[in-house]
């Protein structure tokens, strides 16, 4: 028993109805052609019986009365004349039954001065009866048909559900360990993009996990290792009495490994409340607009280090739909490190252009570069000399992939500084879009 919930029951049931209503019309089109076809034959006949009565028996026009048994024997049609029957102006024919046979009559003009007509009576029961058979013949095939359809439809059904029925077994199997991706060339050419979509979806699932995994670790590497230093030092300081001076050295340390240890906490809050940001509905806006926004929020921070940011925006106007939080958190990253890297009295660019993809933005720093060989979108990764916890482009990826962006970081090719893009397709791969 097929649910009603059933892709594959949905398809047979439309199948069959469409199938068997196409049937049904087509053979009672042909049918009544050809009970059409043999009734007009007749009349056509009848027709031409009552001309040549006409015209080749003119003495009959005197009043001299119709030879019906002569008629009968040689056109097998039972002929006379009536006078002009009421509501009939013209040739005049209908099939009437008459017991158990069925006869075709027509009424013809005969004389136009008497106003009579020639009344033709023809037994076509044996055509009725042929009529009869063919329309056993077409429901005994319409029922034939209709159950060579259902079992057409199963059929056919089971080969287009093979391959859904595959992709089912093949991510109900799948785990975090067991992420394989799909082999698309073995695929129909109009199943391949969703085994596209399928891969890149286990593309991201497994580099989340690959990154939830470092994070973790990194985390519990990074909160041990300060608080192992304090207790360290809290145990050297007791050991032997200190002078106050020393005391207040060590509490100030502890104070400091503290304060580290809460940046990171509230970095690692930002990467749960990132995850809220992900479900944030998408709308559609003007990014340049948005740029223009925060590029005037961060002139002034920017203008604190003695350090200046530049804009070269383009286009005008760019409007698509994105999710600005997560736009925001990309660029916050993005500006923050430019700021800090980058000397004083150096240069800042936020930079956006169209490109095939969609818009690019680019923040252009005079910074020291970055280590490419360096993966530094995983968490806690660092470059440079200055301080940070590392979670900052983690941060950046994750709500680049959530959204379907693109991110990159690379050295400027004159060497004296950074590049960090953001390519916003013109469709974004929102999974709430």
């Amino acid at each position: 028993m097929l649910s009603k919930r059933s892709i594959r029951g949905k398809f047979i049931w439309q199948l069959v109805l469409a199938s068997a209503a196409l049937i049904a019309i087509f053979s009672t089109l042909l049918y009544n052609y050809i009970k059409h076809s043999l009734y007009q034959e007749i009349e056509e006949g009848l027709i031409r019986q009552a001309k040549y009565i006409v015209t080749t028996i003119p003495d009959q026009r005197a009043g001299s009365k119709i030879d019906s048994f002569y008629l009968q024997n040689t056109l097998n049609i039972n002929v006379e004349v009536i006078p002009k029957p009421p509501q009939i102006d013209s040739v005049s024919y209908n099939v009437i039954r008459g017991g158990n046979r069925v006869y075709a009559i027509l009424y013809y003009p005969y004389s136009f001065t008497e106003q009579t007509y020639l009344k033709i009576k023809k037994d076509i029961t044996s055509i009725s009866k042929l009529l009869n058979k063919i329309h056993k013949i077409v429901l005994i095939a319409n029922i034939l048909s209709f159950a060579f359809i259902i079992i057409y439809a199963f059929f056919i059904s089971n080969i287009l559900t093979t391959y859904i029925t595959s992709f089912t077994k093949k991510l109900a199997d799948m785990n975090e360990n067991m992420l394989t991706p799909i082999k698309i060339e073995h695929l129909p050419i109009e199943l391949q993009p969703l085994g596209r979509s399928i891969n890149m979806l286990i593309n991201r699932i497994q580099t989340f996990v690959k990154y939830q995994k470092e994070l973790f670790i990194g985390v519990a590497h990074e909160l041990k290792t300060p608080l192992a230093v304090m207790k360290l030092k809290n145990e050297v300081t007791l050991i032997k009495q200190r002078t106050p001076q020393e005391y207040i050295e060590t509490i100030k340390l502890n104070i400091k490994s503290i304060n580290e240890m809460n940046k990171m906490i509230e970095n690692v809050l930002k990467i749960g409340r990132q995850e809220g940001d992900h479900f944030e509905p998408p709308v559609q806006m003007d990014v340049i607009s948005l740029l223009n926004e925060k590029a005037n929020n961060y002139k002034l921070l920017a203008e604190q280090e003695n350090k200046e940011l530049i804009t070269d925006l383009k286009p005008h106007k760019y409007k698509t739909t994105i999710q600005p939080t997560l736009v925001n958190h990309i660029l916050q990253n993005f500006i923050q490190n430019a700021i800090k890297f980058t000397p004083e009295g150096g240069k800042i660019l936020l930079k956006s252009y169209p490109v095939e993809e969609g818009l690019k933005i680019e923040v252009i720093d005079e910074g020291p570069g970055i280590d490419e060989s360096l993966d530094l979108f995983a968490p806690f990764k660092r470059s440079g000399e200055k301080s940070g916890v590392g979670l900052g482009l983690f941060l950046a990826k994750s709500a680049a992939d959530a959204m379907g962006a693109h991110i990159e970081i690379k050295n400027r090719t004159d060497e004296t500084g950074a590049v960090a893009s953001l390519v916003i397709p013109s469709t974004l791969a929102c999974p709430i879009c």
